[in-house]
């Protein structure tokens, strides 16, 4: 089992960037895959981004391709989000998430059923994009 908690969470404005961080205890990363989801006010949750636990690779959803990298710092058993080029639609609360492998990924985007396939969840940092 892992626990998972996020931070870099904050107030941005449009343009700007961030970078999320995802830390484990109980258990290191590199077992797991690892996504990003991120859930906005009156909306479902939804995949953002996730990388593999076996060859490392990645996949982003539409609505952040191109401007989010997700990468992993083994020796620092951590996950980050670069987010960069924010809008205002980013505004959520993103969480990390762990299984052993990433979530359905078609067409740009997550199957969200059964909770995306993921079975550890951190408790999510907000990320408020505003001028």
């Amino acid at each position: 089992q892992v626990q998972l908690v996020e931070s870099g969470g904050g107030l941005v404005q449009p343009g700007g960037s961030l970078r999320l961080s995802c830390t484990g205890s109980g258990s290191t990363l590199d077992l797991y895959a690892i996504g990003w989801f991120r859930q906005a006010p009156g909306k479902e949750r939804e995949g953002v981004s996730c990388i593999s636990n076996g060859d490392g690779s990645t996949n982003y959803a539409d609505s952040v391709k191109g401007r989010f990298t997700i990468s992993r710092d083994n020796a620092k058993n951590m996950v980050y989000l670069q987010m960069n080029n924010l809008k205002p639609e980013d505004t959520a609360v993103y969480y990390c998430a762990a299984s052993w492998g990433c979530p359905t990924y078609y067409s740009g985007s997550y199957y969200p059923g059964d909770n995306f396939g993921m079975d550890y969840w951190g408790k999510g940092t907000r990320v408020t994009v505003s001028s």
